[in-house]
């Protein structure tokens, strides 16, 4: 049986998993991106790390089925392209399928990581390989990818999924996109954060969190969570807030699409069974009537691996394997 590639594209490290082609992964490796030089020395870093470690584990290219890739930026996928991937310092446009393909001798594919990150949730984790998944990843930003009847949704120029810039707020924060408001503003670790120095501002009664805030202390969306499961009162106002904005995201979300999974992943996730409940019970509010019984919300189960996973997925998908 040929294996899979897959590559999850970031702008600290590069990370790779060779996997069967069940999904299963058998190894993984990593390597530090280097963007120094306007990133040209990534790409070529990427193929002499796969070349090497093909050797190592006694593969050659006839065993590989392919390489897909999840990528930050712009991504062409239908012409193996990358733009605007400022983290990595891609400024101009970058040939990495020509680049890869040409290093390795193996067929090569790519996709947006937050999409890619889609398809392994998809694939091997919470969304139970279904053919309606919607993945909501909260992170320093927000970010997300649709799949639906078991395709990723591009969009005109590849904009779809751009799920963290839903307005929940028209007269909100002011958000990186020049827009207000939107949910990236209020969802995101970062976002947590200001909500809670906002409310911090207001709130007059007894609260550790306020005074962690007060005191200048290092707060993190982290923090916020924890102080909520202590029934600190100013946290829970916190939390509350962002429930409520994140279940009318997914309302939102669920009212258009109907999938069969919403997908909650990233950092700010791992609250874990309290974020969903309280998420869910907003979702409850907002959705439509059928949409609330058909479309559950979940919390992504692969962490750091679903990116490896929905980029060796992009090789099966185009493989028909």
């Amino acid at each position: 049986m040929k294996k899979l590639i897959g590559i999850d594209l970031g702008g600290t490290t590069a990370k790779f998993a060779i996997l069967t082609e069940e999904g299963e992964i058998q190894q993984k490796w990593s390597i530090e991106t280097d963007i120094q030089n306007e990133g040209k020395n990534i790409v070529p870093n990427i193929v002499e790390s796969i070349n090497h470690h093909l050797n190592l584990y006694g593969l050659s290219s006839k065993d590989i089925l392919g390489i897909g890739m999840g990528s930050p930026g712009t991504v062409d996928s239908e012409k193996g392209t990358v733009i605007g991937a400022y983290n990595l310092n891609w400024n101009t446009l970058q040939l990495v399928r020509e680049q890869i393909e040409e290093g390795t001798g193996i067929p090569f594919y790519i996709d947006n990581d937050a999409n890619v990150a889609a398809l392994g949730e998809r694939w091997k984790g919470a969304g139970e390989d279904g053919a309606d998944v919607v993945f909501v990843t909260l992170g320093t930003g927000v970010g997300g990818g649709i799949i639906a009847d078991g395709n990723l949704i591009h969009g005109k120029v590849g904009a779809a999924g751009e799920i963290g810039h839903i307005v929940v707020e028209p007269n909100g924060y002011q958000c990186t996109c020049g827009n207000q408001g939107c949910l990236e503003t209020v969802a995101s670790a970062t976002g947590v954060v200001r909500l809670a120095r906002d409310f911090s501002e207001r709130y007059a009664g007894e609260s550790e969190l306020k005074w962690l805030i007060d005191d200048g202390q290092e707060v993190t969306a982290k923090t916020v969570f924890d102080q909520a499961k202590k029934e600190d009162k100013l946290a829970l106002i916190v939390v509350d807030k962002f429930y409520f904005y994140l279940g009318l995201a997914c309302g939102n979300i669920g009212n258009m699409l109907n999938p069969e999974t919403i997908v909650i992943g990233g950092g700010v996730s791992a609250a874990g069974d309290m974020l969903l409940n309280g998420v869910e019970e907003y979702f409850q509010k907002f959705a439509f009537p059928t949409v609330r019984t058909s479309t559950k919300l979940k919390l992504a189960q692969l962490g750091n691996d679903a990116g490896v996973i929905g980029a060796a997925s992009l090789v099966k998908k185009s493989s028909n394997c």
